[in-house]
This record gives C-alpha cells, sequence and structure tokens, in this order.
C-alpha cells in the first residue's frame, strides 16, 4: 500500500482532523491533504512528526504491506478521545512486540483453544471454558492472586494500564503482530482489575468465535457476548467449590452477614459486587430473589467505607516484562539510547543518564571481580 494511503489510515484511526494534525506537528492542513493524495512526499522530519503524533512507527508508514486488521474491542466506548486512546494502546503493543523479538523472547500464547460457534455458544461453554483456563495454567483456588503474572509471564499476554472515564470499561485485541493484548483502566481499584482483567481474557480466548473477517476495525462487543464474558469471570475467580466451601464455613445459605462479602472478596481478592452476585448465582434461581440480592448490595455499599479493610496498589505505568525487556535490549545493544528513552517515555537525557549508571554497576562489578 502506498505511502499516502498508509498516512490517512493512520490519521483517520487515530481519529485526527487536518486541524488537529496541524496543530500538533505544525504542518500546514493543505500540506497534509497533498501527503495523502499522493500530490507530493513528505519531508523524513515531517515524517517522523507526522509518525509521533499518529502513534506509529516510520517502518509502519513506509510499508508496502497490506494493512493489518486492527481490532480494539471494548465494552464501552470510552468518552473522550477513543480513537487515540486505541491508538496509542496498538502502539504499546506493538513496541512491546519489538521488545520481545529483538530480545529473542516471544512468548507463544498458553491458552486452551474455545471452539464453537456464536450463535449457540452458551454460559455453560463459558463456565467449561473457565475450568480448563485454571488447571491449564495452575490458577489453583483463588485465581485472582495470579492471574496477572500468570498472563504476562506465562502467556505473553501484554496488559497495560490507562486513565479513561468510564472507569468500568477495558479493552482487549489480539493479532498474528502483537499477539494477546488487554487495556486495563488504570482509575480501578485492583481487586476491580482482577475481573476485568478476566472478563477480557474471555474476548481474548473467544476472538475467533465472535470476530469475523468482514468486523470494523474497531468495534464493541454485544450485549450476548458481555453475559458470557462475565459469567467466565466470575467462574474463572470464584470457582464454585471453592468459593461454596469458604462462604459456608463462615455463614449459613440463607443468612451471610455483610462483614462475610468482604472477607471472602479479600481472599479470592475480587471486589465485594462479584462476591455477591456469584453467591447469589450459585443459591438463588427464584426471580424474587433478584430483590433480595440488590437489597445486599446497597448494604454493602453502605457499610464498604466501615468494612473494605484492603490496601489498593495502583499498577505501574509500564508491565514488569515490558520494562525488564527494553532494558535487557538497551544491554545488548538492541536499541539505541534513543529508542530507549521513547519507548519508556522518558527524555534522551535521563535514558543518558540511566546508561551511564549501567556502566557505572559494571565496572564496579568487574572491579570487584578482580
Amino acid at each position: 500500500m502506498a505511502l499516502s494511503e498508509r498516512l490517512k489510515y493512520a490519521r483517520e484511526r487515530a481519529g485526527l482532523t487536518l486541524a488537529q494534525v496541524r496543530d500538533a506537528t505544525g504542518i500546514v492542513e493543505s500540506s497534509v491533504s497533498d501527503f495523502e493524495n499522493g500530490h507530493r512526499e513528505p519531508k523524513l522530519s515531517q515524517l517522523q512528526s507526522l509518525a509521533k503524533t499518529y502513534h506509529r512507527s516510520i517502518e509502519f508508514l513506509l510499508s508496502d504491506e497490506a494493512l493489518p486488521r486492527e481490532i480494539v474491542l471494548w465494552r464501552e466506548r470510552p468518552q473522550d478521545k477513543p480513537e487515540q486512546l486505541e491508538a496509542q494502546f496498538l502502539e504499546y503493543c506493538s513496541h512491546y512486540r519489538n521488545l520481545e523479538v529483538w530480545n529473542e523472547e516471544v512468548i507463544e500464547p498458553y491458552l486452551p483453544p474455545a471452539g464453537g460457534d456464536a450463535d449457540s455458544y452458551d454460559f455453560g461453554d463459558a463456565e467449561v471454558l473457565a475450568k480448563q483456563v485454571r488447571d491449564v495454567l495452575g490458577l489453583g483456588e483463588r485465581p485472582g492472586v495470579e492471574l496477572l503474572r500468570v498472563l504476562e509471564e506465562i502467556c505473553g499476554a501484554k496488559v497495560f494500564h490507562k486513565s479513561f472515564q468510564p472507569s468500568g470499561i477495558a479493552a482487549s485485541t489480539r493479532s498474528d503482530e502483537i499477539g494477546l493484548a488487554i487495556l486495563l483502566n488504570a482509575e480501578n481499584k485492583r481487586w476491580r482489575r482482577n475481573y476485568d482483567l478476566a472478563h477480557e481474557l474471555f474476548h481474548l480466548l473467544t476472538w475467533k468465535v465472535f470476530r469475523k473477517p468482514a468486523d470494523e476495525s474497531s468495534a464493541q462487543a454485544s450485549e450476548r457476548e458481555e453475559m458470557l464474558a462475565e459469567v467466565f469471570a466470575s467462574c474463572l475467580l470464584l470457582p464454585a467449590e471453592t468459593f461454596t466451601a469458604t462462604m459456608k464455613r463462615y455463614s449459613c445459605v440463607d443468612d451471610v452477614p455483610v462483614d462475610v462479602y468482604f472477607d471472602v472478596a479479600r481472599q479470592f481478592d475480587v471486589s465485594v459486587d462479584a462476591v455477591v452476585w456469584r453467591w447469589h448465582n450459585l443459591c438463588r434461581k427464584k426471580a424474587e430473589d433478584v430483590d433480595k440480592t440488590k437489597a445486599v448490595m446497597r448494604e454493602t455499599e453502605r457499610l464498604s467505607g466501615l468494612l473494605e479493610q484492603r490496601e489498593d496498589t495502583k499498577p505501574g505505568k509500564w508491565p514488569d516484562r515490558y520494562k525488564a525487556l527494553a532494558v535487557e535490549a538497551l544491554r545488548r545493544g538492541r536499541i539505541s539510547t534513543g529508542r530507549f528513552a521513547e519507548y519508556m517515555e522518558i527524555s534522551r537525557r535521563a535514558a543518558m543518564d540511566y546508561v551511564a549508571w549501567e556502566a557505572r554497576e559494571s565496572e564496579e562489578d568487574q572491579a570487584a571481580v578482580a
């Protein structure tokens, strides 16, 4: 595909108007239009500026290959500049894959395949898939405690955190070019992020079941698919046998003290809401029981300030493995100081200071050995 077409695709994919590109790059609108219409080509400095603004690499813009199918699946589209958030997410994923390739540490997805047809896939299938994932990954009886680490270190999933609104949403993408990737909301508490992580994992596992070749580049899951993802997340993080045994240790089925929900949520590292609804689905099958459960929800919300005693942990800007790969690539000379600064979103001076620090550490180690 020609440079002109890729430039237009990258700008539109980032949700930018010609005027916004002008404001970000200083390149006048008529010139950007000329570049996209093939009337003339940008200078190297202009191409670099456009690539940075579109969250693309120079290699992407100059490639003559067909455009990739870049599907970012949202539970609900963000309120502010969703296309730019998607473009940044995909850029991070591309950087992550580059670091894997340069360090020769690409991890092939280690997850059970999900078969079936979108029209016939049901709640039972989601529950079976949750059990398969728990068993294959060895997540144990309380998967929430280890899920993020296992997905990143063993399955090679790329999990990033950004702040956006509304807070109760997340996104995922899967492709041959970047592998598996999930975007979580950094504003959510850790136990809510665990649930979102499991929810998005369902979408990655069933990607080929529900995503068809004709799908748009950006998508929102159907209501039915979202319900299936909720069931999967609940079954994965709160295994029926272990969860039921834990709840019964504290109370009888029909009369659960409010503080028990908080204690059990802490043990499984999930939200109190998740515990309440999981208990409802396991023990209450009548329609009228929904009102009882909603009353419990109101009570747990009212007492959350008193009974929620867990310490939250805010996610870092970069996944631990991403940072480790970037440092390793720099040490091995696989990337330049400038590229390291770009990938870590730090100044070139900060990157040079890090290189100097690494050199001093190396010299001291060698002196100690001598």
